[in-house]
């Protein structure tokens, strides 16, 4: 299968697109570049790719390809929050954008990396698929208007599938450094502190990046009415973890590591538990990464790749690093880079 990937350069892309090419696809990627250099340890092997922001997508450059993976977007919370007109034009926008013109050029299947962020402060019950959606911030917020608007444009010929992912963790070669289990070994072994900003009580569901990608490349081969324009979360209930529990699990991988719960940015409304029965019930789907394993994984690549400070804050964090590429004039108001490479 010939497939696009949007966004390969980034944190889930890297990870995604070897697993994709191990199942044999032709895989070319789509990117413009933002986090192309935010790597730790060897570079990955990137495919063939298209250089292009995604807001200037045209139906010509999707010909030819059987399925769409689009993971592009400004990701994260505090970004969201920071540019809230720009995350809508590109997480948004720009998506549904994508999404029309791979079916003008007869691209069957789009599948979409959503978030499980979409159903906010959802209580102590696991919710599923069918549950309210209650995004809370403009990042997912943006995710609820793109499942919407392209789940409107689904007929026999084009089939989207929207992936809910559980917040990532892992190690990428361009690495992530702010999302929680990530975040959390990078400080235990920077600082030999686990510090936990808020009360540590809300719940969160983490999944592992590699089983992220392993999701997706089964939907690509999945029988068309099994995935047609359905929503799957994705992860696994093992690891539905109070942010303490997270913490905790750093600490009993990280040598020396100290707990450090400070509440100190008070109640934090985003709590919400999982229910991932239907990837496995429809897709055969089941997420294998535990979050030990994960924060031991991240621990030997931290410390055999010499993760440095600066880098921690500054490269690896998505606000800081869009940050200072504006600053320094590589990237205008609107998040284009100002000298665009055709």
């Amino acid at each position: 299968m010939r497939v696009l990937v949007t966004g390969h350069q980034g944190y889930l892309g890297s990870i995604m697109v070897p697993v994709l090419r191990s199942y044999g696809h032709e895989v070319i990627g789509l990117d413009s570049g933002l986090f192309a250099d935010c790597i730790l340890g060897p570079a990955p092997q990137d495919p063939p790719a298209i250089r292009l922001d995604l807001r200037d997508i045209t139906a010509s450059h999707l010909t030819g390809f059987d399925a769409v993976i689009h993971l592009a977007a400004l990701s994260n919370d505090p970004l969201g929050a920071l540019e809230p007109r720009i995350t809508y034009e590109i997480n948004h926008q720009a998506s549904v954008r994508l999404a029309r013109c791979a079916k003008a050029a007869g691209v069957r299947r789009f599948l979409y990396a959503s978030t499980c962020s979409v159903y906010g402060a959802a209580g102590e019950e696991a919710v599923d698929e069918s549950a309210p959606l209650r995004p809370l911030t403009p990042y997912a917020e943006s995710k609820v208007r793109v499942e919407d608007d392209v789940a409107a444009i689904a007929d026999p010929g084009f089939s989207p599938v929207f992936l809910r992912n559980a917040t990532a963790f892992g190690f990428s070669p361009r690495l992530r450094a702010d999302i929680v289990l990530n975040n959390l070994v990078g400080y235990a072994v920077l600082t030999g502190e686990v510090r936990v900003l808020s009360d540590g009580t809300p719940w969160r569901p983490l999944v592992h990046a590699r089983d992220i990608a392993e999701a997706f490349a089964r939907c690509l081969v999945a029988p068309v009415d099994a995935i047609h324009c359905h929503a799957f979360n994705i992860g696994t209930e093992a690891n539905n973890l109070t942010v303490a529990d997270i913490a905790g699990a750093v600490v009993d991988v990280v040598p020396g590591s100290e707990l450090m719960i400070t509440g100190e940015s008070g109640p934090d409304p985003r709590s919400y538990r999982v229910d991932f029965s239907a990837a496995r019930d429809r897709l055969s789907y089941e997420a294998k990464w535990t979050v030990p394993e994960g924060a031991a994984e991240l621990y030997e690549k931290y410390t055999a790749f010499s993760l440095k400070m600066e880098d921690f804050h500054e490269r690896f964090t998505r606000l800081s690093h869009l940050k200072e590429l504006r600053e320094t004039g590589i990237l205008d108001e609107s998040m284009r880079f100002v000298n665009a490479i055709a």
